[in-house]
């Protein structure tokens, strides 16, 4: 078990750029993969990004070429630096650890302004 924090959300301006973080209580070299994950209003839970324990870096087609995914494995923490905001980018943020596990952190918030 592990316990995901995640921070960074916001209310911003379209165009503009967010950075959130996901720190765990433990190592994330245990993980085969960390991830990020999206839901918006009256919307199901989105796939946004991830990364992988060797670095290999995924991204959705919505979000590809704005939002970047890094980690700091020193720090056991994920960054999903998000540039060019838009609108539709609104939801609550989660970070996930490893595919298809129950490892949740408790989400925040992005809101992006038109």
């Amino acid at each position: 078990q592990v316990q995901l924090v995640e921070s960074g959300g916001g209310l911003v301006q379209a165009g503009g750029s967010l950075r959130l973080s996901c720190a765990a209580s433990g190592s994330i070299n245990r993980f085969n993969a960390m991830g990020w994950y999206r839901q918006a209003p009256a919307k199901q839970r989105e796939w946004v990004a991830d990364i992988t324990k060797g670095g290999t870096t995924n991204y959705a087609e919505s979000v590809k070429g704005r939002f970047i995914i890094t980690r700091d494995n020193a720090k056991n923490t994920v960054y999903l630096q998000m540039n060019s905001l838009k609108p539709e980018d609104t939801a609550v943020y989660y970070c996930r650890a490893g595919w298809g596990t129950s490892n949740w952190g408790q989400g925040t918030q992005v809101t992006v302004s038109s």
